[in-house]
């Protein structure tokens, strides 16, 4: 496995002093989908209200929510729907989530608008830029990223959103105390997370030390109809929770 301390993406005329979203590496791929009819509403009625973007600039989160409370930002969420669930369960938990594919932005926001959710807010962006440019120091209780595209090919690992550089970012953003919650269904990605955390200063590792250095799957974490369908056919779940100690 390649040392993530010394993958490519941070080092080169793109790296360690350029802005990780400008370093030409994309951690996703756009993929072209068919919109259903309330993934269209979602963007279309429900963007302007909920909808965030790097026009924005620094945010204000007390302003832009309205209130002092926690604060929770998800990378990647897919179609939504454990976003959802934690949004309404946590009411006095704000909740960012950041998602470059429309039909999964657009059902959220659908399904937000339909459940009254007044304490989410939506990035369709670039979740390196949206860290840079729009979310304040210190300014996040939660950071999670569940289920990130493993790249599971070893040319591709520059691909992958968990490398040296992208945690130090995170640790920035993070309050004193604050958590990575990471989890994946790929072992090898699960290991190449540990080891990436394990040399990033600045964080502590949550696991206790029968399971380190991964945890028991939180409860607090909803059960995606995804991983639920894996764990029926025996595939595993790992998840890594590190605490922002500096």
């Amino acid at each position: 496995m390649t040392d993530p301390r010394h993958d490519d993406t941070t080092t080169g005329p793109e790296g360690a002093d350029a802005p990780l979203h400008r370093r030409g590496i994309k951690s996703y791929v756009l993929r072209a989908g068919r919109m259903t009819q309330a993934q269209t509403r979602g963007l279309e009625e429900v963007w302007p209200r909920l909808g965030l973007s790097l026009a924005d600039r620094r945010q204000d989160l007390d302003a832009l929510f309205g209130r002092e409370a926690p604060r929770v930002l998800e990378v990647g969420f897919g179609m939504g729907a454990s976003l959802i669930e934690q949004a309404e369960r946590h009411p006095d938990t704000d909740f960012i989530g950041i998602e470059v594919h429309a039909p999964g932005v657009g059902k959220l926001l659908d399904e937000a608008d339909k459940r009254g959710l007044t304490n989410l807010r939506v990035y369709r962006e670039d979740a390196l830029a949206v860290l840079e440019q729009c979310l304040p120091e210190a300014s996040l209780d939660t950071l999670q990223l569940f289920f990130p595209d493993p790249w599971p090919k070893k040319k591709h690992h520059k691909r992958r959103i968990v490398q040296y550089a992208f945690v130090e970012l995170v640790r920035t953003r993070l309050k004193p105390g604050g958590t990575l919650h990471m989890a994946t269904d790929w072992e090898a990605y699960a290991e190449w997370m540990a080891e990436v955390m394990d040399a990033a200063p600045g964080f502590a590792n949550t696991a206790g030390p029968e399971t380190a250095p991964y945890v028991p799957r939180p409860e607090f974490r909803p059960l995606t109809k995804f991983e639920a369908r894996g764990e029926k056919l025996g595939h595993g779940v790992w998840d890594l929770i590190f605490k922002r100690v500096d």
